[in-house]
């Protein structure tokens, strides 16, 4: 029997790919909830600051400070989102760039090379965009770089859908989701994290603002990972999805209805 290394990596990185983006996804859905509850108290007037949970066999508190004993152990929250990224492009070249379904004749005669070049380009590029407006006037409300966001996506997975296959669009939409979430840990949230830490290390008071960006980058992959989800799982429904003669316009829909699901998720 032939030893089909292909499949057996694309296994692989499938089950890491999926393991890993529950450990990430579940990780930042709990930090938010505990957030939530810790807003709560807050709003409520109550300055214990401790949230009580009950799991397993044990009893657990949580409480919530500004600073840390620098002699005790600080657990960070990074390899999940680093180890699914990965994972994710290695399946994105394997069955993708490598798979032969970039191309669609039906929409446009090209070559594969020139499909992934699109490809690679939407994924790599996309955070960069994505980050400018973040810096930008417009990333000062949270309103308006939603709208504006969205208007983006939209005008992309339109725009895609005239070169590339439909399957494609949807993987590459999700793939530049996936990698503003990965960016926003390891290049934005991160460092300012650093930076907080290295303060309190130092007996400086850390920069609030700090703790502010880095926070609203973790609310926004909230909204990025429902959507991813379900863009991940598309291809298994490709009648409804990308197969239909409006899979742009689902796309898009979609892309709400999981934004939606992550503001009631955020204040359940």
């Amino acid at each position: 029997m032939d030893f089909d290394w292909r499949t057996w990596l694309t296994l692989a990185a499938r089950w890491v790919h999926i393991f890993a983006s529950i450990l990430w996804v579940g990780t930042t859905y709990y930090f938010t909830w505990l957030d939530g509850r810790f807003s709560a108290a807050e709003k409520a007037g109550k300055k214990d600051g401790q949230v009580w949970m009950v799991h397993s066999g044990g009893f657990y508190r949580v409480d919530k400070t500004k600073t840390f004993d620098v002699g005790q152990t600080l657990h960070w929250f990074r390899w999940e989102a680093a180890v699914t990224w990965l994972s994710g492009i290695v399946l994105l070249v394997l069955l993708y760039w490598m798979g032969g379904v970039m191309v669609d004749e039906t929409v446009r005669e090209l070559a594969n090379w020139k499909a992934v070049l699109i490809g690679a380009a939407v994924v790599f590029l996309g955070w960069g965009v994505y980050d400018g407006i973040m810096k930008s006037p417009v990333g000062r409300s949270e309103k308006l770089a939603a709208v504006v966001g969205f208007a983006l996506v939209a005008a992309l997975a339109f725009t895609l859908s005239r070169w590339i296959s439909g399957r494609a669009v949807y993987i590459h939409v999700g793939a530049l989701f996936g990698t503003i979430m990965a960016n926003n840990v390891w290049m934005r949230i991160l460092p300012a994290q650093r930076k907080m830490v290295a303060a309190i290390q130092e007996g400086r008071t850390p920069d609030a603002a700090l703790g502010a960006s880095a926070k609203l980058r973790s609310k926004q992959n909230t909204f990025l990972a429902v959507p991813v989800v379900f863009l991940m799982m598309s291809n298994h429904f490709p009648t409804v999805t990308y197969g239909s003669s409006y899979g742009w316009v689902v796309l898009c829909v979609m892309v709400l209805a999981g934004w939606a699901a992550a503001s009631w998720i955020r204040r359940a």
